[in-house]
């Protein structure tokens, strides 16, 4: 069985960086897809960034480009998320989450595994 556990969340001021790690266990994760999404108090869980676990194409929502990058560690198994520039609308619970293929989607239905979350508070 697929887990993903989430770290590296907390409280940072406006103008500063955080990285999210996710520990990825139970599967070989070569043909999978990595992916971050967010969901603040009152909105629905939206697209922040997705990678191939075998590496290459990545995928970035407009309003993270030039300030996030995902990238994963094979030999942790792990994916992070460098978050750097943080603004306070970047304050939410932050998912990592997985699927069994190699496309990139922007759509949370479509990833088959979830972590629990880790909450990011930023503040201005």
């Amino acid at each position: 069985q697929v887990q993903l556990v989430e770290s590296g969340g907390g409280l940072v001021q406006a103008g500063g960086s955080l990285r999210l790690s996710c520990a990825a266990s139970g599967r070989t994760f070569t043909s999978y897809t990595m992916g971050w999404f967010r969901q603040a108090p009152g909105k629905e869980r939206e697209f922040v960034a997705a990678i191939f676990w075998s590496g290459g194409m990545t995928s970035y929502a407009d309003s993270v480009k030039g300030r996030f990058t995902i990238s994963r560690d094979s030999a942790k198994n792990t994916v992070n998320l460098q978050m750097n520039s943080l603004k306070p609308e970047d304050t939410a619970v932050y998912y990592c989450a997985a699927k069994n293929w190699a496309m990139i989607t922007t759509v949370p239905g479509t990833y088959n595994y979830w972590g629990p979350g880790t909450q990011v508070t930023v503040s201005s």
